[in-house]
């Protein structure tokens, strides 16, 4: 069976990164924008991540320009607008697709793994996060408007878990 840290996707600068050196954390993964009404969680995402990262915990963005064309930047502009304006210091990766025919390999396998409402897998807006076990499963899918903070308890549960 794939999990969801058998992939490979490209980082921010373009290296190519193997996820599954991410084994034994709980992932949080995002697709973000950066001119997006849910762009301010960026700053959420960073609490999170600096409240967990030295407890086995990874938050991974995705820009995506798919909706509203709100992720128009290159990879070295979203770079410097996250670090400058939201302080990010989580991996950012390269902009990639999450619906349709060039969707991101890792993005299918999430959408087929944790669908949406009523069984749909098309994720519908930026901020769309995938809560990951260590082992690589998908927990759970959380829609645009669920704010990082939100998580922590999913985190904290995973965490825990001795899987």
């Amino acid at each position: 069976m794939t999990s969801a840290l058998d992939f490979k996707a490209a980082d921010i600068s373009g290296t190519p990164v193997d996820l599954a050196m991410y084994k034994g954390q709980v992932v949080l993964v995002v697709n973000t924008a950066s001119a997006c009404g849910y762009t301010p969680q960026y700053k959420g995402l960073e609490v999170v991540y600096q409240q967990f990262r030295n407890k086995g915990v990874a938050v991974l963005g995705f820009p995506c320009n798919q909706f509203g064309g709100q992720e128009p930047g290159s990879e070295s502009e979203i770079g410097a607008f996250c670090e400058k304006n939201y302080g990010v210091t989580f991996p950012l990766f390269a902009k990639i697709d999450v619906n349709g025919d060039n969707a991101h390999p890792l993005f299918q396998h999430l959408k087929k793994a944790a669908p949406g409402l009523l069984g749909t897998e098309r994720i519908k807006w930026n901020f769309t996060k995938f809560l990951i076990g260590k082992d690589g499963s998908v927990y759970k899918r959380y829609a645009p408007m669920t704010k990082p903070e939100e998580l922590v308890e999913d985190i904290e549960k995973l965490l825990a878990d001795k899987g």
